[in-house]
């Protein structure tokens, strides 16, 4: 017997051992092939969005900085002397602005701070910076021309539209699935480098796609909790995660409003900033009856009230816009001990709510603590710098995806990396990807059209399935 043919025989005999590793290698490939290609679409689709949100991220967490420096001469002022009332600082803002009428009032965060009113009119609604102690107007802009504001509202992508905004609201969720299927790509398989080192210059498409693996690998776990905590401000899921939690008591606890008359407004719907967990909470109603007989307390004693109740500087009070409505005194603070919502009867005085981050519940402290850190505001300069580096790393990780996109693209094709071999693998991506839509709809149903385009629609018309591959 010769050797080629003693080897067949040998292969014959034991063909579940030979076939084994080839079933498992073959199955390996395609579970690769599946993610490579899940990740490469996912990653197409979002490098803009995500470039948005490094950049605008990177700017709204230096905002106070921003405001001390470029916009300081509204903000700071020198003491001298005894502040003026809220009222009659209210009274100068409204002069300022012809036909207007005070809706807020923002108490000095200190000495050396401006005090800020939200005045409406005709023509919307304008913040208004005050000198509490010479009473001189020290700037008037449009509250949706602020800067910080419109940097936000950038930011969500909300400053084009509620489509735009739940672009971003997918983005999101596509930015936890490049997070874990990115991982699972940069897992070390036998090779010697791109696994915490860089290989080759960057003339070199391994450079590269080594920088994008090592970037994406050592900050994924935060770049996975930026998206994460960033759900809370969508307006899909986060509206409704916010009444999902209400509805099984995890959310702001709803009995303190049992025995007070309660609006049709919610606290987002009347505070200029207001915690997460609250927002979507009712605001209650004065005594309606007292409204015959009683004169409204006034800003000066509303804010008194909230002083003496031990809310920390810098909270805003809202001026109630009719008989029935309530003076709401709230502060959303970088220390969330702090953070506190006050309802106060508008004739009596009585606090008719009294809601802070001590009473929430632990799930909605921890959104809360996320939503903080998200925004830097919790360990101070650390936090803003480790945020910092996370968006850093984003558009690190996007830049260097596309370049090597480029250097690997074929003339004249999108270069998208190759089909499978088993498409059975499949079957239990599609599972994942219907757990992950039931939490994330709008990201979940997008993954599913990226999947149906690319199984169905690209495989059954030629000229994509040449300009595809």
């Amino acid at each position: 017997m010769t050797p080629f043919n003693a080897g067949r025989t040998a292969s014959r005999s034991r063909p579940r051992t030979a076939a084994g590793p080839a079933e498992d290698a073959a199955s390996g490939v395609s579970l690769y092939r599946a993610i490579w290609r899940w990740h490469f679409f996912a990653g197409l689709l979002v490098i803009p969005f995500m470039l948005n949100l490094a950049v605008t991220g990177s700017l709204y967490l230096f905002k106070d900085e921003i405001n001390n420096s470029f916009f300081g001469y509204r903000y700071t002022v020198q003491p001298s002397g005894q502040a003026l009332p809220a009222e009659r600082i209210a009274e100068i803002a409204t002069a300022a602005v012809p036909s207007s009428a005070a809706t807020s009032y923002k108490e000095p965060a200190g000495p050396e701070r401006s005090a800020i009113v939200t005045v409406a009119s005709d023509a919307g609604t304008t913040l208004v910076f005050v000198d509490p102690y010479a009473g001189k107007v020290l700037d008037v802009v449009g509250s949706t021309d602020e800067f910080n504001y419109v940097v936000k509202r950038i930011h969500s992508l909300a400053y084009f539209g509620g489509i735009a905004n739940r672009l971003i609201e997918i983005t999101g969720g596509f930015a936890m699935v490049l997070v874990v299927t990115g991982i699972y790509l940069w897992w070390p398989r036998r090779q010697t480098g791109g696994v915490v080192s860089v290989r080759g210059t960057s003339g070199r498409r391994v450079f590269w796609r080594d920088l994008h693996a090592v970037t994406g690998a050592f900050a994924g776990v935060l770049i996975f909790f930026l998206a994460i905590t960033g759900m809370p401000w969508s307006g899909y899921w986060g509206a409704n995660a916010n009444a999902w939690l209400t509805e099984h008591g995890l959310g702001y606890p709803v009995q303190l409003w049992d025995d007070v008359p309660k609006s049709q407004k919610v606290t987002e719907d009347i505070l200029p900033k207001s915690g997460w967990i609250v927002e979507k909470a009712p605001v209650p109603l004065s005594d309606i009856a007292a409204a015959q007989s009683a004169k409204p307390i006034g800003l000066d004693k509303a804010v008194e009230i909230a002083r003496r109740l031990g809310m920390a500087p810098g909270f805003d009070v809202v001026i109630p816009s009719d008989e029935t409505g309530v003076y709401t005194a709230s502060l959303y603070p970088d220390d969330l001990a702090n953070e506190r919502t006050i309802h106060i009867d508008q004739y009596s005085g009585k606090p008719l709510v009294d809601i802070g981050f001590n009473q929430y519940p632990l799930l909605g402290k921890a959104i809360e603590w996320g939503i903080n850190a998200h925004q830097g505001q919790e360990w101070r300069r650390f936090n803003q710098l480790l945020m910092l580096a996370t968006c850093l790393a984003i558009v690190l990780s996007c830049v260097s995806a596309v370049i090597m996109w480029w250097k690997r693209r074929p003339a004249g094709r999108l270069g998208v990396p190759p089909m499978p071999p088993k498409r059975a693998v499949y079957y239990g991506l599609w599972l994942i990807t219907a757990i992950f839509a039931v939490a994330f709809p709008m990201s979940g149903l997008a993954i599913v059209a990226m999947i149906a385009f690319d199984q169905i629609v690209v495989r059954f018309v030629p000229v994509l399935k040449r300009v595809v591959a």
